[in-house]
Parts: structure tokens; C-alpha cells; sequence
């Protein structure tokens, strides 16, 4: 099946596997809009493909994304008919990859920060190289932790913990991503794409729709936290986009990255 995706998405494939790369290693996979725009709409794709059973989302180059790119950032900020599609692209990238029937499985091959963390756990199993960390900034650049974060992480980990790592937004290293629940394993650096490769093959030998019908029965507790958490969170990061805080944060990110 041919996928149409923007350049900044690969999909490769393997036999039933599906290799899912974020392209803009040159930026360290930072999301802009072609990116975020066709990651939305991927996974619908991937759900139609007849020879499809496992997915392995990745990125290229050294980090797996590090967030947002800022210039994409300053023009959600200045153009607020892209803020809108943009909100209604990350509601819908948590629900697809939620109701996606495959099973996903997260290659952190380095640095997962912003939207990076938010896709890597919400994947169905997470793969951390001993390098890789996961960071979720929202708060600290004046936004809600809402597509991903303030979701599903207090039912990986404990709720005080979700809080302090939100609240702050530092590093999560690998080993305390798997000790926290974030993450199953750490592998070594380099080594993650490997590892994600011999863990899809033993779950594509398995029977389809047993390991798809337990994947959609395991998501509904993610699914039902969901219908009370997501439409607050998705609209409450809107109005911080808007906020003064955040379009100081940016600025300032700006400069220092110009």
C-alpha cells in the first residue's frame, strides 16, 4: 500500500511491519505544520492497510523529536486560523493513535521532548535508548500538557509523579522512564530500531485479531480517561496559546536561538 505523506514523514516496510520515521533530522525532528499535518492523517492509512500488523514509530538522525519547531511556533501564535487547524490536527492524532488497531511500538532513539514525549506514550510499548531522555515543556513555555501528557500519563505512573514532571518539565532519563512505568526497556544507544524490529516480528507472528481485539480492549481505559480529560485539556491549551506568557517564552526562544 502506498502512503501519502509529506517529506518529513518516512514509511518504510518490512514484511507486516511498518517503519514510521519523523524526517527532519537536520532540526533534530522538530514538528512543523507538514509534519504535524501528515502525522494526523497517517494513521488512518496505516489502519487501512490490509498487509499491515505492527508499527514502529522512530526518528532519524540522533533524537526522536525534539518538540516543536519555533518559526512554526511564532506563526501558530501570529495566524490563528493554523492555531485552530493545529488543535483540531493533536486531537486527532491522540485518537487515532489510541484507536489505531495495530500495536505500536515507540524506537526512542534519542531526545524525546514536547510533541515527541506526548507520540512515544502513546504509542503501546516503549523502547528508550540508554542515551535518550523524555521532557515534556509545556508548562515552562506558558501551554497546557494537553495532547498527551496531562492524558495518559497518570495511568503510567503515579499521579504525584505525572504532576512534578509536568509542573517542571525536566528530563525523564531512560532508566527512570521504565522505572517510573513511561517506558518498558532501555536499550543500548544505537540499538533501539534494532530492538523495535525483533520485538514487532514476535508480535506479528502472533494471532492478528486476538493481539489487535486486546489492544482496543487494554485502550479503553485510555479512551474513558479521554472523554473527560481531553476536550478541557485540547481547549485550555488554545487559550494558552494566546496568552502573554507564552508569546514572551517564545520570543525569547527565538532570540536566543537567531
Amino acid at each position: 500500500m502506498k502512503y501519502e505523506v509529506p517529506n518529513e514523514i518516512r514509511v518504510d516496510g518490512d514484511g507486516p511491519i511498518r517503519i514510521v520515521t519523523l524526517n527532519r533530522p537536520e532540526v533534530m525532528n522538530a514538528v512543523n505544520k507538514p509534519l504535524h499535518e501528515g502525522f494526523c492523517w497517517l494513521w488512518p492509512q496505516i489502519d487501512r492497510d490490509p498487509d499491515a500488523r505492527v508499527v514502529i514509530l522512530t526518528g532519524a538522525g540522533k533524537a526522536f523529536s525534539a518538540g516543536a519547531d519555533l518559526p512554526w511556533q511564532r506563526q501558530l501564535i501570529d495566524r490563528k486560523e493554523l492555531h485552530r487547524s493545529s488543535m483540531q490536527e493533536a486531537r486527532k492524532i491522540v485518537r487515532h493513535m489510541v484507536e489505531c488497531r495495530l500495536p505500536i511500538i515507540a524506537a526512542v532513539n534519542g531526545p524525546a521532548v514536547g510533541f515527541g514525549c506526548s507520540v512515544a506514550l502513546l504509542c503501546d510499548l516503549v523502547l528508550i535508548a540508554e542515551n535518550a531522555f523524555l521532557m515534556d515543556p509545556h508548562v515552562g513555555v506558558g501551554l497546557v500538557a494537553a495532547d498527551g501528557g496531562a492524558l495518559a500519563w497518570p495511568l503510567m505512573t503515579s499521579l504525584m509523579r505525572a504532576k512534578e514532571y509536568l509542573f517542571l518539565g525536566k528530563r525523564i532519563p531512560a532508566p527512570d522512564a521504565v522505572q517510573m512505568g513511561l517506558a518498558n526497556r532501555v536499550v543500548p544507544k544505537g540499538a533501539a530500531l534494532d530492538k523495535a524490529m525483533s520485538l514487532a516480528r514476535e508480535l506479528a507472528e502472533l494471532p492478528a485479531q486476538a493481539l489487535q481485539d486486546t489492544k482496543r480492549a487494554l485502550n479503553l481505559h485510555l479512551e474513558r480517561a479521554f472523554s473527560g480529560v481531553l476536550e478541557y485539556a485540547i481547549s485550555a491549551e488554545t487559550e494558552a496559546m494566546n496568552s502573554t506568557d507564552h508569546l514572551e517564552r517564545v520570543k525569547r526562544l527565538l532570540e536566543r536561538h537567531s
